[in-house]
């Protein structure tokens, strides 16, 4: 039975066209030069070469290159992303709280702003140290000469200690995100230099797709300062997003009457599970709670040539989430998601159980060794004294 639904291919062609018109500028010398002087007011040094990065899902990055070291400034891309300004704050202040609360490897966050406070007002922005490195995680795991205009897929015949080096690399960041503990779902604010809140409502990638590719109206979401207390009422929540979004999305959500009628079964019966406290673990509904990265995968991590990492980058879609989020499986050990599998749901499950196995015991050989060198702390973020 399929349940899910595709996209709106007309909303979807709206989102293309309004990037492409943004991204176009930045062809020209007139566009880069600001964005370069931009750079220097804030990091001064001797430039050597300026360009474009890349352009990612959401952002495009350009890169100013120094004697020694080198800068990005990240633009978050307008039809791309649909609350940039809460997108950027998400992100500077969950890099901040990792920096602080764990040894994970991130960019040091240099400056930030609104569209306003951005060169030439293009968009909300992030300046960063540049990472240097050899290669991505996906490259790494990913079928050798595969053409990046195709879909990576784990490479069946990867060496099985060469896959456990790399999945023990991943499950150490996993288990580092798993230490923090905070007391309600949301994303993260700064207050002063050591202290951070959950006051806004959880941005995830699934809301902005929701809103961009979906139809759902904005005023469906939940408003910008909601918070959860439970797990339960934060399913709860994700259930009446799944409702709105078949309600209100005009095009390509259903094939038919028999196909409209099962996928509002399917999300009423979600519905009655999160009502029913059915989808969360009764001894972990009021937290404490886990930092959940929407995004975070082999595609996002960054290698040296030795094939240790560099640093990780793209964390806007984190935010504090139910615990579950973060002891489920994750989904990028084949590469591909399970819907986007060219040979079927049946023979992804069947893959991704022979490779489930050699994650977790990459998983149990990084907590043992964890355990070894200091108890694996129950941390939890500063907070101010009325939470």
């Amino acid at each position: 039975m399929q349940t899910r639904m595709c996209p709106d291919d007309m909303a979807w062609e709206q989102a293309e066209a309004t990037a492409d018109r943004w991204l176009v500028q930045f062809l020209e010398v007139d566009i880069l030069r600001p964005i370069a002087d931009f750079i220097l007011n804030h990091n001064r040094g001797v430039a050597t070469e300026f360009a474009i990065l890349r352009k990612g899902s959401y952002n495009i990055s350009l890169r100013l290159k120094y004697r020694n070291s080198a800068t990005v400034i990240r633009l978050s891309q307008p039809g791309a992303v649909l609350f940039p300004e809460e997108k950027v704050m998400n992100e500077v202040a969950i890099m901040r709280f990792l920096t602080d609360q764990t040894s994970i490897l991130l960019p040091f966050v240099l400056h930030s702003g609104t569209k306003e406070e951005s060169p030439l007002g293009l968009s909300p922005f992030i300046i960063m140290d540049y990472i240097d490195h050899e290669t991505k995680m996906y490259d790494a795991l990913n079928i050798p000469g595969c053409p990046k205009e195709e879909r990576g897929i784990l490479d069946p015949q990867i060496d099985e200690d060469r896959l456990e080096m790399l999945y023990s690399q991943m499950a150490g960041i996993l288990l580092q995100l798993s230490a923090p503990s905070l007391p309600r779902i949301g994303s993260l604010s700064q207050t002063d230099d050591f202290t951070w809140e959950v006051t806004r409502r959880p941005l995830s990638m699934n809301m902005n797709e929701l809103v961009r590719l979906g139809g759902l109206p904005r005023s469906k979401l939940p408003d910008l300062h909601t918070i959860f207390d439970t797990s339960s009422s934060y399913m709860e929540a994700l259930a009446e997003l799944n409702i709105n979004h078949l309600v209100h999305q005009r095009n390509d959500s259903v094939d038919s009457a028999d196909d409209c009628r099962r996928k509002f079964v399917a999300r009423q019966l979600f519905r009655k599970l999160a009502r029913d406290k059915r989808l969360t673990n009764p001894l972990l509904d009021q937290g404490p709670f886990k930092i959940w990265c929407d995004d975070l995968r082999p595609a996002n991590v960054l290698l040296q040539e030795n094939m240790h990492i560099a640093g990780v980058v793209d964390w806007e879609f984190t935010y504090a989430a139910p615990t579950e989020f973060s002891y489920a499986p994750p989904w990028w050990l084949l590469i591909e998601k399970p819907e986007l599998w060219a040979k079927g749901l049946e023979d992804w499950t069947i893959s991704f159980d022979a490779r489930l196995k050699t994650f977790i015991r990459a998983m149990k050989n990084r907590e043992d060794i964890a355990i070894q060198q200091t108890p694996i702390a129950r941390g939890s973020a500063t907070l101010r004294p009325d939470e």
